[in-house]
């Protein structure tokens, strides 16, 4: 099988260089609208997206999370620059951990739960895939929050309807 650190490393480059372009993109009077009561605000949704990289480090340093045990804490940011430091830090957070000796560890259980109700086992290699999916599918949300405010979106994979 192929080594798959190094396929991670190059996706969260490529995934990071376009959150960083779609962050670029808000509207700091707009961190607090939301488009739905239910929904996050830009700035929670914009902090969640920035901290997700920060999870490919918890998959190396712990063997799960468990939400009753109040582990996870989201990140509050209050303006554009705190933002954009805190995705640099987790992007590069990250890529510490994505080295070739973590290779032989993408095997071992991983376990997302809350107390005794197990949400899900994973390896530590579907945990990573779940991350990179979970940037791809928040920043996609952004995007229709972006859309919305009639702010030009940035391509992703390649141009989008605003840069023909």
């Amino acid at each position: 099988m192929a080594s798959l650190i190094p396929i991670f490393r190059k996706e969260l480059e490529h995934e990071s260089a376009t959150t960083r372009k779609m962050f670029e993109r808000i509207p700091e009077d707009k961190f607090d609208w939301r488009p739905h009561p239910k929904s996050m605000s830009i700035k929670q949704l914009a902090a969640h997206i920035a901290e997700l990289p920060g999870w490919i480090a918890m998959t190396f340093t712990r063997d799960g999370l468990d939400f009753a045990k109040g582990e996870y804490k989201p990140k509050v940011v209050e303006s554009k620059q705190e933002l954009m430091t805190f995705t640099n830090d987790m992007i590069e957070l990250a890529q510490s951990h994505l080295r070739p000796e973590s290779e032989d560890r993408l095997t071992e259980e991983w376990i997302l739960r809350s107390g005794d109700v197990i949400l899900q086992k994973y390896n530590r290699a579907e945990v990573i895939r779940m991350v990179l999916n979970q940037v791809t599918h928040h920043r996609a949300q952004l995007g229709v929050y972006l859309r919305i405010l009639d702010v030009p979106i940035p391509g992703s994979y390649g141009p989008s309807a605003d840069e023909h």
